[in-house]
């Protein structure tokens, strides 16, 4: 009785190792799969990214040339990614070597690539426009308006260029220390009653 349930148990747990094996080899495919699916996704997004990035760093900057590239991995999962930027008149060097106005810009660039790419509904902009001087300004606020059929810009700004460019404002005030007010304008409807 005792060698039967001894071969009882191997066979339970011949059982279970087999099991253990198939589901090892399983999950070793599903894995396969995943990242075969992650490096297509991420290459596709990538090139996708990368292209409207070069187009929209050339209008930003009224020429010039940039291109993101994946760097020090054959795998792209592991790979690292490089900004190279070439404003007009410049060659073409890391995103560090930059001024403040041109990392701003180059940072839009591709920050609305990526909202071209896979565009979200609302981004929300935080002074970008501040290092700009106003000819950069104008091309920052010219591609907002562009790019506002597809996506609801919110932007804080101080720079009057940006905010001539927007369709509704909305003001803070402090009449007394301590208390703020909001002040909003739709700019379409006080140009309707600035025409009455």
């Amino acid at each position: 009785a005792d060698m039967e349930d001894v071969a009882s148990r191997i066979t339970n747990m011949e059982t279970d190792r087999d099991d253990l094996l198939a589901a090892i080899a399983k999950l070793r495919a599903a894995i396969s799969q995943l990242n075969r699916e992650g490096r297509e996704r991420l290459l596709k997004s990538y090139t996708e990214v990368n292209q409207h990035f070069k187009t929209l760093f050339n209008k930003l900057f009224g020429g010039g040339t940039a291109e993101l590239q994946l760097t020090n991995a054959d795998d792209p999962l592991e790979a690292g990614l490089e900004i190279l930027a070439s404003p007009p008149g410049k060659r073409l060097q890391s995103l560090s070597l930059l001024s403040g106005g041109e990392q701003a810009l180059t940072a839009l660039a591709i920050i609305f690539a990526v909202f071209l790419t896979n565009p979200a509904p609302i981004c929300v902009l935080d002074e970008v426009d501040a290092p700009l001087d106003d000819a950069n300004t104008v091309r920052y606020a010219k591609l907002i308006k562009e790019m506002s059929d597809r996506v609801q810009f919110i932007f804080i700004t101080h720079n009057k260029i940006t905010m001539e460019m927007a369709d509704h404002l909305m003001g803070v005030t402090m009449h007394e220390p301590g208390c703020s007010r909001l002040v909003s304008v739709d700019i379409d409807e006080a140009v309707a009653l600035a025409a009455v």
